[in-house]
């Protein structure tokens, strides 16, 4: 039995495989998505339960993504992933349900995960 759908969002190959690996083994179904191109209309198409999103992407700044998926899925949990700490500071980032520094030990991300799909049911 699947605990839900997280799609990830990262342009990094690595972290999407790392991602997606330890939350497979966690139970979760995955999708995975390099970066902000058709993101709408791949949630649209999978209808994730939850959003882990990089906010620095080469292509795309995450804050704006964020900004577009809140704007059109608010009940959308979206949690975001990102190697610097000083973005929690930017007001972009609040509409998120909770902001995660990368890390190989993946223990507080599966916390988020699994806090922030708890309140959501």
């Amino acid at each position: 039995m699947s605990l839900g759908k997280i799609l990830i969002v990262d342009d990094e190959e690595n972290i999407r495989l790392l991602y997606s690996e330890e939350l497979k083994d966690e139970g979760y179904n995955i999708v995975t998505a390099s970066g902000g191109e058709k993101l709408l209309e791949l949630i649209e198409a999978e209808t994730p339960n939850l959003v882990v999103l990089d906010i620095k992407m080469v292509d795309y700044n995450g804050l704006d993504l964020l900004r577009d998926i809140k704007a059109k899925y608010k009940d959308l949990p979206v949690i975001l992933s990102t190697a610097y700490d000083n973005f929690k500071e930017d007001s972009k980032s609040l509409s998120a349900d909770s902001y995660v520094i990368k890390s190989f030990d993946l223990s507080e991300l599966k916390l988020k995960i699994a806090l922030a799909l708890k309140h959501k049911s």
